[in-house]
Parts: C-alpha cells; structure tokens; sequence
C-alpha cells in the first residue's frame, strides 16, 4: 500500500489505517480476542502500518489486543493511541481528565497494555476544559523528551485549541470524523491543519456504515451499539438520508467498485495529508475497505460526487446532546 506523511512532522503510515475500536467497544459485544488478534495481524499482511486504539475502548480491553496483535511486528508499524479520561465505579461511566499527573499515569498504563516502550501518536482523546490546553501540550512534550511518546496529536478539537496546543508541542494529527455526511472540518479545520502542517486522520470514514449502503430505515441497533442513541441512525434519518448513499451507489456502481470504497477514495483524494482509519471486524469488510487506496477518482469523478452531496441535505446530528458539548472545543 502507498504510504503518506501525517503534515510535515514526518511520520510515515499506511494511506489507510485500522480502526480498532470496534473490536471493543461501541459496536455490540467485543470480538473474540483470537479473532480480533487475527484481523489486525491480517491488515498488516496487507499493508496496513497504522493502527488506531484508545484506553477508553473497553475500557484498557482495545489496547490489550492491539498490544498483543502487534508485538510481533512491533518495529514495523505506527501505534496511535489516546488519553483523557476516567472512569465510574462501573467502568463505563467517562469523566474527562486530562491533568498531567493523569497522563503520565495513563501513559505508563498504556506502555503495559500496548506492549512497547514507545507510543507511536499520542492523542489527546476530548478537550477537557478544566484543564488548559497548554499544560496538556507542555506535559506530552515532557513524555516526548523522556521517550515515551514519539508524537502529539489531538481529537475532536476547535481550530483555537489547536493553535494553542500547537504553540506549545507541534502537534502532528488531528482526528476528528469527517465523511460525505460530516464535512464540517473543511470550514476552518482542514485550512488550519494545511497551514500549521498538522495531518489528519478522519474516523468514521463511512459514517459509521451508512455510507456502505448496508444500512437503511429498517436497521435496528442493540443497546450496546453506539449508534442506537444517535439521532442521525433514527428510522426517520436512515430514510431521509438514503439519498446520498443512491447517489454513491451510482458513482460505484459506474466505477466497477464499492460504496464504501468510493466514500474512502473521496476522502483521500481531498489532501495528500488525509490518512482515514476505517474499523472492521470483518475480514472480508478489510479487504474491501484497503482496495479503496488503489480507487483512482478523476475529475469528473470528483464533480459528480461534489453536485451529488450539494444536492443532498443530511438530517440528524452525529451525536447525542450530551456529547456534542465534548466535540470543537
């Protein structure tokens, strides 16, 4: 697979990455580890040198995995992973923390669980307005000049925080989700990000499967699946949102591929600094998610899929009121 550089910080990855979170957390029940372990260790034989994880994904369970998946080849591929929380007396409940006492113990937690002396991408997971951003970028900068840390990323941050932060340690990604049916990041982000020369990793390139067109008004999700609590995955939204996933089925159809791999090819093609970390826990699902990356998308290609999402207006938020107020901060 074609590799990219994440801005001008000069780490190198996959033009893909895995997502691991849902063969943990916010999809259902957690994959069986053997199975889990294989599908990581089956990116990587195909390519994939980035993998994407956080200790709030189980919680600790995902980055376990990853660890154990990964420790083979361990010199050989990019390990990002995410601090900024605690968590309630039932192990679910998510309290932002992002004091410096907490991230260095996070750290050294993580070091355990991944199986390294080094993390690859460290990310700030939400902004924590208790704390100020400086003292967060200050003390990942002392973990990079210690050896824990290699890199400073954040996620779901403002355009101001990142200035911020940056300002500080120079950040090396952002991670936000961005996806034909959340572009948001293109008014000030994506501009920010060129102009600070910060990369960016999309999650939920496919809109957390919508965009595969496998998903219609008739779907139902398990209370453990995310996305039963999410406004934009309500019957009324599926069906009023049908219209842009008939509109990628045409373009894919057209091409000789798939839905999802126009979605992912769209998104590489806007900046060369873009690397998208679909999840899956399916291998067939791996295998047509990295074929986006040989997708080629001409211009006219591109104005097709620009008119076709001009003409489509997406209904439902992304997410529930009680965490909107995390995300831009």
């Amino acid at each position: 697979m074609n590799k990219r550089q994440l801005g001008r910080s000069g780490l190198e990855v996959s033009a893909l990455g895995l997502g691991c979170m849902g063969l943990s957390h916010g999809y259902g029940p957690a994959t069986d580890r053997t199975t889990a372990v294989a599908l990581i260790r089956g990116a990587f034989d195909r390519g994939v040198t980035f993998f994407d994880t956080a200790e709030v994904y189980g919680p600790y369970l995902n980055e376990e995995v990853v660890g154990e998946a990964l420790a083979p080849v361990r010199d050989q591929v990019v390990i990002a992973t995410k601090f900024g929380f605690t968590f309630g007396d039932d192990g679910k409940q998510q309290i932002l923390n992002s004091r410096p006492d907490h991230i260095r113990w996070a750290v050294d937690g993580m070091l355990k669980r991944l199986k390294t002396d080094t993390i690859d991408l460290l990310y700030q997971h939400r902004v924590d307005p208790d704390v100020p951003i400086e003292d967060v970028a200050g003390t990942v900068g002392e973990l990079i000049r210690a050896g824990k840390v290699k890199h400073f990323g954040l996620s779901e941050a403002g355009e101001q925080t990142i200035r911020r932060a940056h300002a500080v340690q120079p950040l090396t990604a952002l991670q936000s989700e961005y996806s034909m049916w959340w572009r948001e990041p293109e008014d000030s982000i994506l501009p920010t990000l060129e102009e600070l020369g910060i990369g960016f990793v999309p999650f939920s390139p496919l809109g957390r499967g919508f965009l595969t067109g496998a998903i219609d008004k008739s779907a139902t999700f398990g209370k453990d699946d995310f996305r039963s609590v999410v406004p934009r995955f309500t019957p009324e939204a599926l069906q009023a949102n049908q219209a842009l996933v008939e509109s990628i089925g045409t373009i894919a159809r057209n091409k000789g591929v798939t839905s999802a791999q126009v979605a992912l090819a769209w998104l590489l093609a806007q900046k060369p600094w873009i690397v998208p970390i679909p999840g899956t826990t399916r291998l067939h699902r791996l295998d047509e998610n990295l074929g986006a990356a040989s997708v080629e998308l001409t211009g006219s290609d591109l104005q097709h899929i620009a008119e076709a999402l001009a003409n489509v207006e997406i209904h439902g938020d992304r997410y529930p009121a009680a965490l909107k107020a995390r995300v831009g901060r």
